[in-house]
């Protein structure tokens, strides 16, 4: 699934605007212990973006890459943008960045994912932060995570993940380290009573 398609969307997953939560016998190593955020689910496939997965660059960084501004320049940009979280959205085009954002900054391109979070993919929103602006709530991801049709869905009956309705404060806080037990928490799950194995009754 593009994100043409996401864009495009009228038909609605029932994994639409639900985290995954990636179970301990999860044997791709690029999701081992993740928590997925997924934006768009329908019968073509799925695309979404780790929530609690570092990322070695800054925003200081991404926008000297992208030549917006100069060495010089770094140290003159505002706290907001300074700190500006980055994160690994997934191994799906990672050079490519996405911002999920609260719905308060809406520009052209701007593709809501739910009635509360929208996601922004183009140099506007990098431009308005890095001048201090932008939405008042937000996460650069590198990359995302994408699943073919039917991929996911024979995931999830193998065990792979556990899926509940996603929850805006845990998409946006900053405390990466917990964030794969806070969201089986959000089910009642303790981490320490999953187990690798799939169970059959």
């Amino acid at each position: 699934m593009s994100l043409s398609t996401l864009k495009n969307k009228s038909e609605r997953g029932f994994l639409d605007g639900q985290f995954l939560i990636a179970m301990p016998g999860m044997e791709d190593r690029n999701f081992h212990r993740t928590v997925i955020y997924i934006c768009a689910h329908s019968a073509a496939g799925a695309m979404g973006f780790v929530i609690n997965r570092a990322q070695n660059l800054t925003f200081t960084d991404v926008l000297l890459h992208l030549e917006m501004i100069k060495d010089d320049d770094a140290i003159l940009l505002p706290p907001v943008a300074r700190d500006f979280p980055i994160q690994t959205g997934g191994p799906v085009e990672s050079g490519r960045g996405f911002v999920l954002h609260s719905d308060d900054y809406i520009s052209d391109s701007s593709i809501p994912v739910s009635d509360d979070i929208s996601l922004t993919a183009t140099l506007d929103i990098v431009r308005a932060i890095s001048k201090g602006g932008g939405p008042k709530r937000a996460t650069m991801l590198l990359g995302y995570a994408g699943w073919g049709a039917g991929q996911l869905e024979a995931e999830i009956s193998n065990n792979g993940w556990l899926n509940c309705p996603a929850n805006e404060e845990l998409i946006f806080d900053r405390s990466l380290d917990d964030k794969y037990e806070r969201a089986l928490a959000l089910m009642g799950i303790n981490a320490a009573m999953l187990s690798p194995h799939a169970g059959h009754a």
